[in-house]
């Protein structure tokens, strides 16, 4: 497993494959790995002969990334020891790439182009953090270019940045493949995620809640409830009682994240708030489309 930090080697080691007609997948994290970013190394090993982890700490989607001491400062770090988890796998990829923030942009983040997805970036998540979709696309369009991947693998916890991409990827030609990787939970059925580092033993064995309104929510929708308001109202109530500081509990269609109605076939729930000092996201998706 190559580790690389620099944005020459990268091509140099890409290219070297290209030469040899290899297929090249991209995992983009921001490290403090989890079962969560391993599930996706392992499946991007199913669709590439080569495999690229990038871990970077993105300034650029942190609302306080310039003035210190805010959340960029305190996102969890531990290279070394993603670097060891990693090159444990059977399925460890073929390089890590680690830049360093100069590397990603050399002339300041806070000047450089960014790359805007209107609509889709500014509601939900987007609402409560403005301009994170603007970092999150900029980087992964960066990315993009720096590896020039055939395909992309990113989990469908964060399903908004999901859809952030693929709009991104088509509205922008980009010839890269975006898979979406299935959630990773732990056995309470909390999502995995870099921020539950954050809660304490007993807000961990609380954050079950988070789930089981999602799986509550799921099944009215499937059985035949159509007031997604009063779902929606009563989701939020109740993690509010359960000790929740809600931002929204929304019921939307999948591919463009407008509101949904009873005629959508294709929904998902989504969910974020604070228990603690972890802001937690979720969803859970609804197929009612007829075979």
């Amino acid at each position: 497993m190559m580790k690389i930090d620099t944005i020459v080697d990268l091509r140099l080691a890409v290219a070297g494959w290209r030469a040899a007609g290899e297929r090249v997948a991209l995992v983009p994290t921001m490290g403090y790995l989890h079962a969560g970013h391993l599930q996706l190394v392992e499946r991007a090993r199913t669709h590439a002969d080569r495999v690229v982890v990038s871990v970077f700490v993105n300034p650029m989607q942190f609302t306080d990334a310039s003035g210190g001491g805010g959340d960029f400062e305190r996102y969890p770090r531990s290279f070394d020891e993603d670097n060891t988890r990693l090159s444990a796998m059977a399925s460890a990829p073929d390089a890590v790439f680690s830049p360093t923030v100069a590397e990603v942009y050399p002339g300041g983040f806070e000047s450089e182009t960014r790359v805007s997805v209107p609509d889709i970036s500014d509601i939900l998540c987007g609402e409560y953090r403005p301009g994170h979709f603007v970092g999150v696309a900029t980087v992964v369009a960066k990315l993009f270019n720096m590896v020039q991947p055939d395909v992309a693998l990113f989990g469908e916890k964060d399903f908004q940045q999901l859809q952030v991409i693929r709009r991104f990827v088509t509205d922008l030609c980009f010839p890269v493949e975006i898979i979406g990787v299935p959630t990773v939970r732990e056995k309470n059925g909390l999502a995995m995620s870099s921020r539950n580092q954050y809660l304490s033993a007993s807000e961990r064995e609380n954050a079950a809640v988070l789930y089981q309104m999602l799986l509550t929510a799921q099944q009215k929708i499937v059985s035949g409830e159509e007031a997604f308001s009063d779902i929606q109202t009563q989701a939020i109530a109740r993690l509010s009682d359960a000790g929740f500081r809600p931002e929204y509990f929304e019921i939307r269609q999948s591919e463009n994240l407008q509101p949904a109605s009873a005629t959508d076939s294709q929904i998902v729930i989504l969910v974020a708030a604070w228990l603690g000092k972890a802001r937690l996201i979720d969803n859970l998706t609804v197929n009612l489309s007829i075979n």
